[in-house]
């Protein structure tokens, strides 16, 4: 998944050349033991963070890319499942989309039949792999992921592994995931601090859940973006049926639970999938995808006065923050910022799926 917010520290860092940067950030090269393809986001110096929710473990890799200009990046591809199958010589499914901020290059995780989780970038409609060998890297295990097994969640047993991460995003010098955990409160976001040479620090989290008409906490984030607060540092993150509630990042090493403030209601039987924040004609949105309610183009106006959520809304109604649905973006299952006027989206139609450019709304 694809959304960093830098420290102002780390400027000299981010000037650094890649073979610098993976001395300073105690990457070294060998073969990342990748167990599964779950979310990815870019960090400083074209270094990518890919989630391995079976493993339990998150993955810094070294690029290696030189910056170049995003302004000028374009990418358009009709069937870019088949594209990289001819690539990787293997079926394939796609598991996530990430925009590396500094070249424009898009970047997508796959699942391919036989070989397991493999790395592509994209240029344009030019389809290359990533070799995933003899690569920098470091690789940080979460001290709390859900185990492998089945467990009671709300009224239901399941296995909660493979949602172990459900995504993650650079903040301020930390790799921000969210997934489930050990406990009695399996809903969790932990935070990593990179370089990955400190324990991990995480919180349950217990959102209101308006929808439902009630407190829960054991439902994972789906998606999320960081976002600034009056000054601080917020995540922004969405949920099955469809809350939309903010906490600081802070809160996650300073608490063992957070109990977050339900800023929205998007409509119930919905799941969203892809979020990203931008900015147009000097105010800032979210733009949000779903798999039953279209692209969402949410305001963030006065968001930190927004009044909690706290009462039942029913029938699938909405309420908080303002948003329309963006009627010229359909069937959207992933999406990423490319620079400050476009994002690249991936479109899934009943036959393949379309890799596209589209203008910010």
């Amino acid at each position: 998944m694809r959304r960093s917010l830098l420290a102002l520290t780390l400027g000299l860092l981010l000037a650094c050349p890649p073979t610098y940067a993976a001395d300073i950030y105690g990457l070294t090269p060998g073969n990342p033991d990748i167990k599964s393809a779950g979310p990815m986001a870019f960090g400083p110096s074209g270094i990518l963070f890919i989630g391995d929710p079976m493993g339990a473990s998150v993955f810094a890799i070294q690029t290696g890319e030189k910056k170049s200009s995003p302004a000028k990046a374009m990418h358009e591809l009709e069937g870019v499942t088949e594209a990289i199958k001819e690539v990787l010589k293997a079926d394939v499914k796609i598991n996530d989309l990430a925009v590396n901020p500094e070249s424009g290059t898009v970047y997508i995780l796959v699942t391919a039949k036989g070989k397991g989780p493999a790395l592509v970038k994209i240029n344009g409609s030019e389809v290359k792999e990533v070799s995933l060998k003899n690569i920098p890297f470091a690789k940080k295990e979460l001290s709390n992921a859900a185990e492998d097994a089945v467990v009671k969640v709300g009224r239901r047993e399941k296995n909660l592994r493979g949602e172990s991460i459900t995504d993650l995003a650079f903040v301020d010098g930390e790799v921000i995931v969210s997934g489930y955990r050990k406990g009695d409160s399996p809903s969790g976001v932990t935070s990593v601090v990179f370089p990955f040479n400190k324990a991990d620090k995480g919180a349950g989290l217990e959102i209101y859940h308006g929808a439902h008409g009630k407190s829960e906490d054991y439902s994972a984030i789906r998606t999320f973006v960081p976002f600034i607060i009056n000054g601080e540092a917020n995540l922004l993150a969405g949920f099955v049926c469809t809350p939309l509630v903010k906490f600081p990042v802070s809160a996650v090493e300073s608490s063992d639970k957070i109990t977050a403030t339900t800023v929205a209601e998007l409509g119930n039987r919905n799941q969203p999938l892809d979020m990203i924040v931008y900015e147009k004609d000097g105010k800032s949105f979210l733009l949000l995808s779903n798999n039953n309610r279209g692209v969402m183009k949410i305001s963030t106006e006065d968001i930190e006065n927004q009044k909690p959520i706290t009462s039942p809304v029913r029938n699938g109604g909405v309420a908080g923050q303002p948003f329309e649905t963006v009627k010229s973006l359909t069937n959207v299952v992933q999406l990423d910022k490319l620079n400050d006027t476009h994002a690249v989206v991936l479109i899934a139609d009943a036959d393949q799926i379309d890799l596209k450019t589209v203008e910010l709304p």
